[in-house]
């Protein structure tokens, strides 16, 4: 929409006025951007990388890559690494990244994109965060028609019976996960007779946790409330750990589950972008 709308300024010159010109852009330099390629080539990689190798992923010749880094050397961005000579991100660039970092909760960057995606998707979403008894809703956006269930901050959900809950379980540590599922089914009275279906539950949702992680998102029918269907897609930080869920929720008669359907897409998208701001790179393991 921007090309559409013009400023119209009046410039005066020795003679005449010129008439209106398009806005335009800030201008920018030029070998900064280009310079610019060579230091994503190398946060992209995640490695120190030869001059030749380096090069290629800039889509340069080496000749020309050659100047640009020896003034990234000697400003800090880039540093040579041992015999080989190979190039890697250097201390500046560690000391901006940590910056940034710490510039970035996840929570209040996430905030904004509920309300776009709740906007967009016809369904409330919400953000959950790992607290002390489990997945915990810290915020909520609701769409024009919200679902009228309990979604509200404070929240806690449940591990096996929820989207968030499974997206959860399969991220988070093992040994804080079995705690966690074992004070679930104190809360929900598991009696020693019920073991064998505990164990069938535990195995069940084993396999659902193995089926989340290669799929990248959660999601849960008519879980803990009739009616109800929701599907989570987990945010990532600069470690790979899970920071919190975006979570999709709406009546299962209207609610797209299809892993592969428009829901499912823009919160993976969604989930996905924000990891990346937090440093989490796609190539890293989970």
């Amino acid at each position: 929409m921007s090309n559409l709308f013009f400023s119209v300024e009046t410039r005066v010159q020795s003679n005449n006025d010129t008439p209106s010109s398009p806005e335009r852009s800030p201008r920018g330099i030029q070998s900064v951007e280009v310079g610019g390629q060579l230091l994503m080539a190398l946060a992209h990689h995640g490695r120190p990388l030869a001059l030749k190798d380096l090069a290629r992923q800039a889509g340069m010749p080496p000749a020309k890559a050659h100047p640009y880094l020896v003034s990234f050397i000697k400003i800090g961005l880039v540093e040579q690494v041992g015999v080989s000579g190979h190039y890697g991100l250097g201390p500046l660039a560690l000391q901006l990244g940590l910056i940034s970092l710490q510039q970035y909760d996840p929570v209040r960057l996430a905030t904004p994109r509920i309300e776009d995606l709740a906007a967009q998707l016809g369904h409330t979403v919400a953000i959950a965060v790992w607290g002390n008894r489990g997945p915990t809703i810290v915020r909520v956006a609701e769409a024009a028609s919200p679902v009228h269930v309990t979604m509200r901050h404070g929240t806690v959900m449940s591990l096996r019976g929820t989207a968030s809950g499974r997206l959860f379980s399969a991220y988070m540590p093992a040994e804080i996960v079995r705690a966690a599922l074992a004070a679930e089914a104190i809360v929900n009275v598991v009696q020693p007779s019920d073991n064998k279906t505990l164990q069938a539950m535990d195995a069940a949702l084993a396999e659902h946790l193995h089926q989340v992680r290669e799929q990248g998102i959660a999601h849960s029918r008519d879980g803990v409330i009739k009616g109800v269907s929701a599907l989570a897609a987990p945010v990532f930080d600069d470690q790979s750990r899970i920071v919190l869920s975006l979570t999709a929720i709406g009546p299962s008669g209207s609610f797209d589950l299809d892993l592969k359907g428009v829901t499912a897409l823009a919160l993976k998208s969604a989930g996905q972008e924000l990891s990346r701001q937090l440093g989490w790179l796609s190539h890293q393991p989970k």
